[in-house]
């Protein structure tokens, strides 16, 4: 028999390349999406014919034990969460409600339905914040800078908590920076690939960034999600830092994002102090080697690769110049 999964949060970039892969393993996959009369289905159109929608909420208990009835999966990747950093300063009550406590209700109906459910959660880098070991790894203290980081901090000390009060399989995946064509145009590494783009078509002329000097691990997503399915095919759950190793600075995406398309990054970029972060996290660089070598994971596209991925992908975007397709939501049956 196949397995069976559910994604929540499979309309975003993570959920989209999740759901692919595990499709590719042969899974039945279900992906659960919010209650809104216009949801952004565009990461995952052309997967709508293998794969069942259902309307679940982590504000809402009741619609997760209803979908873990429904569906019975073996795995739930929780991926779900509102997770642009600057909207956590605006929005600290929403972030917390969702990807604080929604990990609490999601594990709370697991444990009512099937406690034999293996489950993953999306932790993130942002919850060491200001660092105090570099680079980091699963034993790094953790001190978040944004309401976002704190939420996650206390996603991730749930599941843990889950996991050793009521024996349930639950893995924490310590997810460094990733990115990829599919990613939002808030995020910067996107605002970066997609304003280099217009500029090459002339349909921009400069592009407006905050701290230049951050520095991050980035990676592909495609890569990421890959880890996210090893760890729960081990023989017992834990959790594991996902990365690369290696650290760049907002200024070298910046530059190999321009050097990609033949352009000089001093000539196009203005510096605004209103991207600037209330509380800045400088550099973040994960340590990866517990899991290559208890998941027998590495990543596999570097940053030149990943660079120009981005950037083609949106020039080819532009250049097409097509209306947004719209999908529509399936039932399940």
């Amino acid at each position: 028999m196949p397995k069976t999964a559910v994604i929540t949060g499979i309309t975003g970039q993570d959920g989209s390349y999740l759901a692919e892969f595990l499709l590719e393993k042969g899974y039945q996959v279900h992906g659960a999406v919010r209650r809104t009369s216009s949801s952004s289905l565009s990461r995952i159109l052309h997967l709508q014919e293998q794969i069942t929608l259902h309307q679940a909420d982590l504000t809402d208990q009741y619609s997760l034990v209803k979908l873990l009835q429904e569906t019975e999966p073996d795995e739930v990747y929780n991926l779900a969460a509102q997770s642009f950093v600057p909207t956590s300063w605006t929005e600290p009550l929403a972030t917390a409600d969702i990807t604080a406590l929604g990990v609490t209700r999601m594990l709370d109906a697991i444990r009512i339905v099937d406690p034999a459910i293996r489950f993953y959660q999306a932790s993130s880098s942002e919850m060491f914040g200001r660092v105090q070991a570099t680079p980091q790894n699963e034993k790094t203290p953790f001190w978040p800078r944004s309401p976002y980081g704190v939420a996650k901090v206390y996603g991730h000390w749930i599941t843990v908590n889950y996991r050793e009060s009521h024996n349930l399989f639950a893995c924490s995946g310590i997810l460094f920076n990733h990115e990829s064509p599919r990613r939002g145009e808030e995020f910067v590494t996107r605002k970066i690939s997609r304003t280099v783009a217009k500029i090459k078509l002339g349909l921009a002329d400069e592009l407006r960034l905050g701290n230049l000097q951050a520095r991050r691990d980035w990676g592909f997503a495609g890569d990421y999600v890959q880890a996210m399915w090893r760890m729960l095919q081990q023989d017992q759950p834990d959790d594991f830092v996902i990365g690369r190793g290696v650290a760049h600075s907002v200024n070298q995406f910046v530059e190999a994002a321009f050097a990609h398309v033949d352009l000089e990054a001093a000539n196009f970029v203005v510096i605004d102090p209103k991207f600037y972060r209330p509380a800045e996290v400088d550099l973040l660089i994960a340590d990866p080697r517990k899991a290559h070598a208890v998941l027998g994971w590495e990543a596999q596209v570097d940053l030149r690769q990943l660079v120009a991925m981005m950037v083609d992908a949106d020039l080819a975007e532009l250049r097409q110049c097509g209306e947004p397709q719209t999908a529509i939501l399936r039932p399940a049956m």
